[in-house]
């Protein structure tokens, strides 16, 4: 089962061009979608989870023509915004119970054992009985997860998901997507470049309603062999070689001094060559 979405296009009342003509065809695995604020990727991302009609295009599921009988994709979607309510008293094994109920799971016998699943698979099944109003940020995500699988979906949308958890719960809710992206299309949008460099099988950056570039992570650092360097320079001197190169970033040493990393087709005097990492990819396609 793959995810196709042809010609895609959405401009709104004010004006806004939030998706430019974009194309894309996914398969099973985790689907990095990069960008920053404002890039379109929460507007594609409502749009494929059929929360908002595009002015111009097609969007397929396997045999399902989505825009056509969003009825039928929201049978086999799970969806993550980037913020979602909960009732305030609800216990999470409450709460799942009730949303599984509108999910069409009707026999209580399967419906339990698909509330205990998605409790364990999500590592809550010791707070199953705490209001999910109480739970932490990351915990709270992490029953974001619990509700979307109670249908068991084949394609899963999360936007933004990570914005706000500390370390540990950043980990454990990737480690959770990971294992869940082997059986279904996970569509994962992030403005943080560290979110996706070990976990998406493709990525694709989007700026200004614009796909800039689709490939896969290693393939899109493979590319850019032999157009990295980096040095180190005095902080003042940064904005000298903005105007000489095209840099992709710079960080402070301990000396305060700085490394910068640019892009170049011959290496600059003063420079050594550089690997390539997935920010670089980044950075250069936003320049593009």
């Amino acid at each position: 089962m793959n995810l196709q979405l042809q010609n895609v296009s959405k401009t709104y009342p004010n004006g806004t061009r939030a998706l430019n003509d974009i194309s894309l065809v996914l398969n099973n695995g985790m689907f990095g979608l990069l960008g920053p604020n404002g890039a379109g990727k929460s507007t594609l991302m409502r749009t494929i989870a059929t929360l908002q009609q595009p002015d111009t295009g097609t969007i397929r599921y396997g045999d399902i023509d989505v825009l056509a009988d969003p009825l039928a994709l929201r049978k086999t979607l799970g969806y993550l915004p980037q913020e979602f309510g909960v009732y305030p008293r609800l216990s999470a094994e409450r709460l799942l119970d009730y949303l599984a109920r509108l999910k069409g799971l009707a026999n209580r016998a399967e419906r339990q054992k698909m509330i205990d699943y998605c409790l364990e698979v999500t590592n809550l099944t010791a707070h199953r009985r705490t209001a999910v109003s109480s739970y932490s940020g990351g915990m709270k995500q992490r029953f974001g997860i619990a509700q979307l699988l109670l249908n068991s979906p084949g394609l899963i949308i999360v936007d933004e998901p990570t914005a706000g958890l500390d370390p540990a719960e950043r980990q454990r809710f990737l480690n959770i997507l990971r294992a869940i992206s082997t059986e279904s299309i996970v569509i994962f949008s992030t403005h943080i470049v560290e979110d996706i460099a070990d976990l998406c099988t493709n990525i694709a950056v989007m700026n200004k309603g614009n796909l800039l570039l689709h490939n896969t992570p290693e393939q899109a650092m493979a590319d850019l062999k032999g157009w990295v360097w980096t040095a180190n320079i005095a902080a003042g001197e940064l904005p000298e070689y903005q105007t000489k190169y095209q840099v992709l970033s710079s960080a402070y040493n301990r000396d305060n001094s700085l490394r910068i990393r640019v892009e170049a087709t011959t290496m600059p005097a003063g420079f050594a060559p550089a690997s390539p990492s997935l920010e670089d990819v980044y950075f250069f396609a936003m320049m593009r």
